[in-house]
C-alpha cells in the first residue's frame, strides 16, 4: 500500500479532516495540509514546497513540512500496518444467539427479509422445549465466558409471549446453576405492547428494539397491518408509554429508509421531535423492486447524511440532543483490532435459531436453506461453514483490502454480500458506500467536540 493510501482525508460542514488509517488518529486540517497531503508521502516535503509554493507561502510550507513529520514519528501519520493477532483460525466461544421465537407477524411490512414473517417457510412458533434447548446451547458452546446474550426475534416475538415468559425464567434459573449473566433482548413492532407485556418487559429488564419508520405516511407505506391498513398511531402511542414506563432507557426506535423516503434526515427528527432520544434509522437491503436503493440514489443521501450530522450537532449544542446510532463512534475505546476485522461474529460466535431449532449463521440466513447448519439438539453438522465465515474477516476480502474505513465496517454485512453477490466475501457495493460516508459524519461530529 502506497503512503498516501495510508491516509483518507475529506471536507465536511467547513472542516478539513485526515484520518491516518492504521493509527486511528484524526487530524483537523487547514487547506494548504489538506492539498499538500495530495502529494507528501512522509519522505518528500522538499518535493511539496516545489510543487506548492506558487500557491501557498513557501515558509508555511515548510513549517507544515516538519509539523507533518513530527506526526510521522509519532506514528500518527502514515502509521505502519498493524499487527494483527492470528485470532481468526481459533475455535471461537458461542456468545450471542438469536432466537426466532415466532415465525409469524401481525404486520405486512413490504420490504421484511422474512417474508412477512415466515421466513419463506410455514408460519410457527417455539416451542418452550426448543426455548431450554438454545439456553442450554449456549452456556455449553460458551466455554468460561461469563457474559452472554439471547435476543428475542421474530416475526413478532410477543405473538409468542408465552415462551419468551418461559425462557426468560428458564435463563434466571441457570445464571444461578452456572454463574454466568444474559443480557436480554427484544424486537417488536409495537402492535402487541398492551400494559401487562410493557410492565414484563420493563420488570424484567429486557432491552427493546422498536421498529418505526419515521413519518407516519412513510411508516404507514411500508408497515401496513394484515388487513393492509396504517399501522402507525397505535404504535406510535405504545411505544411513548413503553418509553416513558422505563425512563427513557434501555433501547433503540429503529426506522429503515427506502427509495420512497430518500429524505430520511426528514424521518429521524420526526422520531426525535416525538421524544425519542435513542434512535437509528437503516437503509433497505432489496434488489428487483420499487424501493430499492441503487447506485444513483447515493449522492442524494450523501447529502441527507450530512444534513443529518449537521443537524445532530446543532440539536446537542442546544440541549434537545439525540443519539443516531451510526454516529456512535469511539475513536480512542473501540474494540480491539482483532474484533474489528472479524466483524459481528455471525456464523461463529453468533447463531439464530429458528421455531424448530433449526441453527443458521445469523438471523438474515434463517430460511436460506444452504446455510443450515445443525439443530440445537444435535449441535452444527456442517463444520466448514462456521470456519468459512470466520475465515470471511476484511484481510481475506480483496475488496477491502485497500479500503480506507476497513478497520472500522469489519467487512460489511455478510448476508447483504450472500444476497446480492452469492459470496460472503464479496461486500454489497451500496451497503460499502452509504457506510464510508456515515463513518465520515461520525468522524467529523467527535471532530468538532473535540475541539469545543
Amino acid at each position: 500500500m502506497g503512503d498516501r493510501e495510508r491516509i483518507h482525508k475529506f471536507y465536511l460542514n467547513g472542516m478539513y479532516i485526515m484520518l491516518d488509517i492504521n493509527s486511528g488518529a484524526v487530524h483537523v486540517i487547514d487547506k494548504m495540509i489538506y492539498d499538500m497531503m495530495d502529494i507528501y508521502d512522509g519522505t518528500n516535503g522538499d518535493k511539496v514546497v516545489e510543487v506548492l509554493s506558487n500557491r501557498y507561502d513557501k515558509a508555511d510550507l515548510i513549517e507544515a513540512v516538519d509539523e507533518l513529520g513530527t506526526l510521522v514519528e509519532r506514528k500518527e501519520l502514515f502509521a505502519p500496518d498493524l499487527d494483527v493477532p492470528p485470532t481468526f483460525s481459533a475455535k471461537p466461544l458461542v456468545k450471542s444467539l438469536c432466537l426466532h421465537v415466532a415465525h409469524d407477524c401481525n404486520l405486512r411490512c413490504k420490504y421484511c427479509f422474512a417474508g412477512t414473517g415466515d421466513f419463506g417457510h410455514d408460519r410457527s412458533l417455539m416451542s418452550k422445549e426448543v426455548g431450554e434447548k438454545a439456553v442450554d446451547f449456549i452456556i455449553e458452546n460458551s466455554g468460561q465466558r461469563k457474559h452472554c446474550e439471547l435476543d428475542f426475534f421474530g416475526g413478532e416475538p410477543l405473538m409468542n409471549m408465552p415462551v419468551v415468559k418461559h425462557v426468560v425464567e428458564y435463563v434466571r434459573k441457570r445464571e444461578k446453576e452456572t454463574g454466568k449473566e444474559f443480557k436480554l433482548t427484544l424486537t417488536t413492532n409495537g402492535v402487541l405492547l398492551n400494559d401487562a407485556n410493557i410492565k414484563y418487559l420493563n420488570d424484567n429488564n429486557i432491552s427493546l428494539v422498536l421498529s418505526l419508520d419515521g413519518r407516519k405516511e412513510v411508516h404507514d407505506n411500508m408497515r401496513p397491518n394484515v388487513a393492509g391498513k396504517g399501522s402507525y398511531d397505535g404504535i406510535l402511542a405504545n411505544f411513548k408509554k413503553l418509553v416513558k414506563a422505563r425512563d427513557g432507557q434501555n433501547y433503540f426506535l429503529r426506522g429503515t429508509f427506502t427509495a420512497y423516503n430518500l429524505d430520511f434526515t426528514t424521518d429521524v427528527l420526526d422520531m426525535a421531535d416525538k421524544g425519542f432520544t435513542l434512535l437509528s434509522v437503516e437503509p433497505v437491503v432489496a434488489k428487483d423492486c420499487d424501493y430499492e436503493l441503487k447506485e444513483e440514489h447515493l449522492p442524494k443521501l450523501y447529502e441527507e447524511y450530512e444534513r443529518l450530522a449537521k443537524e445532530f450537532i446543532t440539536r446537542k449544542e442546544n440541549g434537545n440532543g439525540f443519539e443516531f446510532f451510526h454516529f456512535n463512534m469511539d475513536i480512542n475505546n473501540g474494540p480491539c483490532v482483532a474484533k474489528r476485522l472479524s466483524g459481528c461474529g455471525a456464523g461463529h460466535e453468533y447463531f439464530a435459531v429458528a421455531p424448530n431449532g433449526d441453527l443458521y449463521p445469523c438471523h438474515q440466513f434463517v430460511g436460506r436453506d444452504q446455510y443450515l447448519l445443525g439443530t440445537i439438539f444435535e449441535g452444527v453438522k456442517k463444520k466448514e461453514m462456521p470456519e468459512h465465515f470466520r475465515q470471511a474477516h476484511v484481510l481475506n476480502k480483496p475488496e477491502c483490502s485497500n479500503c480506507w474505513a476497513r478497520f472500522y465496517c469489519s467487512g460489511g454485512c455478510h448476508a447483504n454480500a450472500d444476497l446480492f453477490n452469492d459470496d460472503i466475501k464479496k461486500p454489497y457495493k451500496i451497503g460499502c458506500e452509504l457506510q464510508k460516508k456515515r463513518m465520515e459524519c461520525a468522524l467529523m461530529i467527535q471532530a468538532y467536540f473535540a475541539m469545543k
